[in-house]
């Protein structure tokens, strides 16, 4: 028999069972940083469930005195006159959640929500980061492989210094660590772990609940005897489907890993990463920034291996109290010069100023390429020609990570007749840096006279103009309220509309440089004609669309 060499997948399951009240703890406490050293009140959220005020979530003490999730408010506080209560919040207990998530990338890239209270992580192949160096240090948990222990004792002691109860569980299968996490671990035991390929074995004695399914269908077994997982796994698949239904087969097949169930990671997993952790943690700008420079030395070495450059990078911060901050950076070209990257950061982090607080300290600092893209060495021209693209490339790169990227545009050409929509306006990261340098094909001689203004007014201006003979170029015209005489003319030139994209008639345009008494040059159009009309046109106007110089 043929041996897969692949490792397989391990899991872990973090069940916050006190969520919604520990993020009232650390509210009141006016710090997100503490101990869960000491006896927490009893303490419940309440919600509004079936026309009546309800217990929605409890801690351990208010559990230990008897207070049960769905019963009415007046019958719990009936029995504890002390308890405390406070209002839900599901959205801010999301969001807490969501940073909790943030958080865990510590660990591992792979990072989903699972459900309110909590969280899966994917940690195949990251686990012997956490072996011990001395022998004789593993803890030794049961159904670990080495250094998951480790892993999990060092999530878990970090997250109860920040104030929150959790347990942690790993396996092969989300579904086995999610029931090893809530069914088999306990307030003393927070810790524990499922060899690969045992689950079935291990979790055969809880209750079906364990499987994950609904209370109805927990219910219908154990109306028939069917109170353990071990009851179902040698039964016939058809009749248990035909009876309690399909996803009572499908979590079966899933709790011994026959059939995958993968799970949907909150971020993107990033193309490279690097990392440096800190046993006393920085909080000085210099640091930072002597870390970026170390860490996009690293990334550079990489990116050269793979004929790459970055295009997008971020920038972690992990606090020792839990909060993560994120900075992220965009190139208009790929980049992988260490100091390029350090000048982009540098920019960001100087707009930043103040909204980036270092808090306690960083802990924790790593660098990800999110966006990689092919690129090639170019030898530069003899005038120096690729030097005016690449100056070009770090000022947008300079002004992305200062504004923002997507806040730095350009014009472009467009093939059309009409000045108004000559050019568009176009993301500057979007555009290749060589194509933006403008270079005239042939030199202008100095006496050419310029047809275009340098100024063109977006919209067009009505104005008030007469002229000789309707068709005629103006005599006089007001615009802004002022009255200009008209010395010399130009024109006409005539600019029809696209034809082919508008969906109906429209005029044409007669287009005039003019110059008063005064000096001052204008350029003017008539929109329509006196002759002939087209049927449905509006009758001719005239409007002022430019100045020149």
């Amino acid at each position: 028999m043929r041996h897969s060499t692949s490792p397989r997948q391990r899991i872990v399951s973090l069940w916050f069972p006190e969520l919604a009240t520990d993020r009232l703890e650390r509210l009141e406490r006016g710090v997100s940083w503490r101990s869960r050293a000491g006896e927490s009140p009893a303490r419940i959220t309440v919600a509004r469930q079936r026309g009546a005020e309800r217990v929605a979530a409890a801690n351990a003490a208010a559990l230990r005195l008897g207070v049960v999730p769905g019963e009415g408010l007046a019958d719990a506080c009936a029995r504890l006159p002390g308890l405390v209560s406070d209002p839900a919040a599901e959205a801010e207990d999301a969001a807490l959640l969501a940073a909790l998530a943030d958080w865990c990338d510590r660990y591992t890239p792979l990072v989903a929500l699972d459900g309110a209270d909590g969280l899966l992580l994917d940690i195949t192949g990251c686990a012997h980061l956490f072996v011990p160096r001395a022998p004789g240090m593993d803890n030794g948990t049961p159904g670990c492989l080495p250094g998951e222990a480790e892993l999990m004792a060092d999530c878990v002691a970090r997250l109860e210094r920040q104030g929150f109860a959790v347990r942690a569980a790993v396996a092969d299968t989300p579904l086995a660590a999610w029931a090893m996490a809530r069914h088999a671990l306990s307030e003393t035991t927070r810790v524990g772990g499922v060899a690969p390929g045992d689950g079935w074995r291990v979790l055969a004695e809880l209750s079906p609940a364990a499987l994950r399914v609904g209370e109805a269908c927990v219910a219908a077994l154990a109306r028939v005897g069917l109170t353990r997982i071990a009851d179902l796994l040698d039964r016939p698949r058809a009749p248990l489907a035909a009876r309690f239904g399909a996803d009572l087969v499908r979590q079966l097949d899933r709790l011994r890993g026959i059939e995958p169930a993968p799970i949907s990671p909150r971020l993107a997993v990033p193309a490279l990463v690097c990392e440096r952790r800190f046993f006393e943690p920085i909080a000085r700008e210099e640091d930072v920034r002597g870390v970026i420079a170390a860490l996009a030395g690293r990334l550079a070495g990489d990116l050269e291996t793979r004929g790459e450059g970055g295009r997008a990078f971020e920038l972690a911060l992990f606090r020792v109290d839990g909060v993560v901050n994120r900075v992220t950076v965009g190139t208009g070209r790929p980049i992988r010069a260490p100091e390029q990257v350090l000048r982009l950061f540098s920019e960001k982090l100087a707009a930043l100023g103040d909204d980036l607080d270092a808090g306690f300290g960083f802990d924790l600092v790593r660098l990800a390429v999110l966006e990689a893209q092919c690129v090639t060495a170019v030898q530069g021209d003899m005038d120096r020609r690729a030097d005016d693209g690449e100056a070009l490339a770090d000022l947008i790169d300079r002004l992305g990570a200062r504004l923002g990227i997507a806040r730095v545009a350009r014009f472009l050409p467009c093939d059309s007749h009409l000045p108004e929509a000559r050019q568009k306006l176009v993301p500057a990261a979007l555009v290749d840096p060589a194509a933006l340098v403008w270079r005239a094909e042939t030199p202008i001689a100095p006496d050419t006279p310029q047809l275009r203004p340098l100024r063109l007014l977006d919209p067009p201006e009505p104005v008030e103009a007469v002229a000789m003979v309707p068709e005629g170029p103006p005599l006089r015209f007001r615009w802004r309220r002022a009255l200009y005489e008209v010395a010399a003319c130009e024109g006409p030139e005539r600019i029809a509309p696209p034809w082919w994209t508008a969906p109906g008639p429209a005029p044409a345009r007669d287009y005039y440089r003019v110059e008063d008494g005064a000096g001052r040059r204008f350029w003017l159009y008539r929109e329509g004609h006196y002759a002939d009309p087209q049927e449905g046109l509006p009758p001719p106007r005239w409007f002022l669309q430019g100045l020149y110089a």
